[in-house]
């Protein structure tokens, strides 16, 4: 093949940096015959090139600088031509030593040399045949060494080694065809390129390959493992073409797009010029006419206005613009000063209370309080109330009730389950998606800075890795905090001292001291069967009539058959269930009624059982006489008062004490402080001192699945065990609750009112109470408790004399 010009820039991402060599050139494919062979020198001067190989029948232009190459081409120059090329192992070296350069080489001729304007030499020089070094000879002023000639070993008739070429082939097609760098000739040269072992060496000498690699394809003598070393590179370096490609293409792209993206702005803004201005523009203006109507404080407006500003120089499409944009929204939203007109009209504001609501006399003087001392002082900061009671009572539609009586806006916050305390002071506005907090939220949507809010469950805030929200209601309901409240979002202090909080909880227990220190609490009680009877009445049935389409149908419930539907169908201090017992009966008529079928204008005890079946509750368990040992007592729970009996047994033992029911562990010291109280008096009581040596004592309160503790069933199980002991039996009709001292004192316990009604509902007619309970049991309406008889005391002696019956 003759010398080709294009082939000049055939080179797979050498770097001229590295080299010392200008591009490799091609020559031709002759193979050495027979008689040039046997004229090739034995000992010829050696030159080390940097960072590159010498393959046989290639052409290598290179630039001589160091004074030992240039004196070793000097003696080839004189000597026919030929001189050894070998590679040298590190490229930085500029003196290299015999072990610092590579034992195989290539046997080259000088075709040409020229002298440089700079003083420097470049030759372009022939590879001819490989050897190997057996020694060097000279190694000053410059290398010689006598040569051992390597000869290639072809594979005969080798299908395998055919496809091997053929691959290099393709492979090397397509590296130069996808470099842009490449001549369009490069492919064509490849092709036309015949002889099997100079396309080898002249694709590895171009290749951009490790100094290693190469090296290593330059040692190998087998011809077949030589192509396959190659092949592998190669595929190397066509995975990197294809990648380099991908991530130009990619690139190229991008900056198109952007490039595109530009030239549509400017277009969109030529349009909106011709049209009137730039519609962000004008979202800004607008922005700042609502301001001017807004009572800001002077920090607000001082951010607006920089925010403002910040819209003003940024472009609609930068990440930013959306932020500043929605947080100067919110600020344009809140009710800055906006307050609803409070009704003064007390009389009205009472109207309001009773219409709504039946009962809750403590409430309503609270709410009407408040109201007095507006109208005469004309600014109060507002109470932070807790309602606390049973499911059911009503707690949160008050809330409602009174926003209505006293003519402001109602807002709902359920914070039952929240964990994360950000719901309520916001996210910092740099995180991806954040938003104000529930209460300033809250005060966007109702557009009023002095709603009744009602902080629904806040007994059930939960407490985890991502905060404490009840300590950031620490200062939401801080009267002397929260007129300087701070929104993370907002990043502005809010003054919420307007604010009627009210929250609403089913137990103290669960507050947090410090949230509930700063709450005025006032305690909502179960109703009685009275009062649900006027409740049903008055709301329950009214509204499942509306509810059932059953509005214009004559159907009336009288007070008989109302009472038996609480006695018998519902256990509850509130009136849901009841609820929901109105709602299956009126279901019934209202599918007669569909059906065209008579009904009846009174609902009858017949059609509530017909409907609802048999009674789901009896009292009979609760008043009939029961065998020594089992005493009724009363319990609070957090859905109202319930009965309890504690049942007690004796068995031959060794005075053991068994504790079953799952208590708790209040509850089993009261056990035992019973136990120990009758073991001090059993003379008192007439029980043998030996008997409690002799008898295991086994107590046991039912419904064992309920987790039961405090200490108001301490009189329960001192009667209890006295009956197990005396073997007299307790006074049926008969219930008590009171903790007991080692001294035999009876102390007053909580939740009276849950626990009379309870006992009321159930048909007890005595019970026994510690004597410092009886101003609790005054403040239940005597209506509601009429035929109970209460039994006040101060020592066990007295609770004993009164429960047990006479042998």
């Amino acid at each position: 093949m003759s010398q080709t010009k294009s082939m000049l820039d055939m080179f797979f991402g050498q770097s001229e940096q590295e080299m010392e060599f200008m591009p490799i050139v091609p020559l031709g494919e002759d193979e050495m015959d027979e008689q040039e062979r046997g004229s090739l020198p034995n000992e010829v001067p050696i030159i080390a090139l940097r960072n590159t190989v010498l393959f046989p029948n290639v052409v290598l232009p290179i630039t001589v600088a160091r004074e030992k190459s240039v004196k070793a081409i000097a003696e080839a120059q004189r000597l026919g031509k030929w001189i050894g090329v070998v590679a040298q192992k590190d490229g930085n070296n500029d003196d290299p030593s015999p072990e610092d350069i590579y034992q195989t080489g290539t046997l080259a001729k000088i075709v040409k040399q020229i002298k440089m304007p700079d003083g420097n030499t470049t030759i372009f020089i022939m590879g001819r045949m490989r050897f190997h070094v057996e020694s060097y000879t000279q190694t000053d002023p410059f290398y010689t060494a006598s040569l051992k000639y390597l000869d290639d070993v072809f594979p005969q008739q080798d299908a395998e080694f055919d496809a091997l070429i053929s691959s290099i082939k393709d492979h090397s097609e397509r590296i130069a065809q996808q470099s842009p760098n490449m001549p369009n000739e490069t492919s064509i040269v490849l092709r036309n390129i015949e002889q099997q072992s100079f396309l080898m060496h002249f694709v590895a000498s171009n290749i951009n390959a490790k100094l290693i690699d190469k090296q290593a394809l330059l040692e190998e003598n087998n011809i077949k493992t030589r192509a396959e070393r190659l092949l592998q590179l190669l595929q190397a370096e066509l995975q990197l073409v294809e990648l380099k490609n991908e991530i130009a293409n990619k690139t190229r792209a991008d900056i198109d797009r952007q490039q595109r993206e530009y030239f549509l702005q400017q277009q969109m803004k030529s349009i909106r010029e011709e049209l009137g201005g730039d519609p962000n523009e004008r979202e800004v203006k607008e922005m700042q006419k609502r301001a001017e109507s807004i009572k800001w404080t002077e920090a607000a407006r001082e951010l607006f206005q920089k925010n403002i500003e910040k819209l003003e120089r940024m472009h609609p499409s930068t990440p930013d613009y959306s932020v500043v944009y929605n947080h100067v929204d919110l600020m344009l939203d809140l009710p800055w000063g906006t307050y609803t007109e409070d009704s003064y009209d007390l009389r009205k504001a009472e109207k309001i209370l009773d219409h709504d609501h039946y009962g809750m006399g403590k409430i309503k003087d609270r709410i009407l309080e408040y109201l007095a001392v507006l109208k005469l002082k004309g600014d109060l900061k507002s109470p932070i109330l807790c309602f606390v009671g049973p499911p059911g009572i009503g707690k949160t539609s008050l809330g409602r009730s009174i926003a209505n009586a006293i003519n402001r806006k109602y807002v709902r916050l359920s914070l039952g389950g929240l964990h994360d305390e950000s719901e309520l002071r916001g996210h910092r506005k740099t995180y991806i998606g954040a938003m104000p907090g529930r209460i300033i939220q809250s005060l966007r949507k109702v557009k009023s800075s002095n709603p009744v809010f009602i902080l629904d469950e806040v007994d059930k805030i939960g407490k985890d890795f991502r905060g404490d929200p009840s300590s950031a209601l620490l200062e939401i309901l801080d009267p002397e905090q929260n007129n300087t409240f701070y929104d993370n979002y907002l990043e502005l202090e809010y003054d919420l001292s307007k604010v009627l909080f009210i929250a609403t909880a089913n137990s103290l227990a669960e507050i947090q001291p410090a949230l509930r220190d700063r709450m005025e609490i006032i305690q909502l009680t179960g109703y009685s069967v009275e009062e649900k009877v006027e409740i049903a009445k008055r709301h329950l049935v009214p509204k499942q009539k509306e509810l059932h389409g059953l509005k214009d149908i004559p159907l009336k419930a009288n007070d008989k058959v109302i009472s038996k539907i609480i006695q018998e169908y519902t256990r509850e201090s509130g009136v849901r269930e009841l609820d929901r017992v109105m709602a299956a009966i009126m279901r019934n008529v209202a599918r007669k009624v569909a059906m065209e079928d008579k009904v009846a204008p009174q609902i009858t005890p017949e059609q509530v059982e017909q409907v609802l079946g048999k009674p789901k509750f009896n009292n009979d368990i609760y008043t009939k006489g029961h065998p020594p040992g089992v005493a009724v007592g009363l319990a609070w729970t957090y859905v109202g008062g319930d009965i309890l009996f504690i049942e007690s047994s004796l068995s031959k033992g060794k005075g053991q004490l068994v504790l079953t029911g799952n208590l708790g562990n209040v509850m089993k010291e009261s056990a035992s402080t019973a136990l120990s109280y009758l073991k001090a008096h059993a003379f008192d009581f007439k029980i043998p001192v030996e008997k409690f040596d002799e008898f295991n004592i086994h107590i046991h309160v039912p419904e064992g699945a309920v987790p039961k503790d405090g200490p108001s069933a301490g009189i329960t199980m001192l009667t209890a065990l006295a009956s197990a002991f005396t073997g007299r039996k307790v006074k049926p009709y008969l219930a008590m609750t009171g903790e007991i001292t080692l001294r035999g004192q009876v102390l007053p316990v909580g939740g009276i009112k849950e626990k009379v009604l309870a006992a009321k509902r159930a048909g007890i007619k005595d019970i026994v109470l510690s004597n410092q309970n009886e101003k609790d049991v005054e403040e239940i309406n005597r209506d509601y408790i009429r035929g109970v008889k209460f039994h006040y005391v101060s020592d066990m002696n007295e609770v004993l004399g009164l429960t047990l019956a006479r042998r």
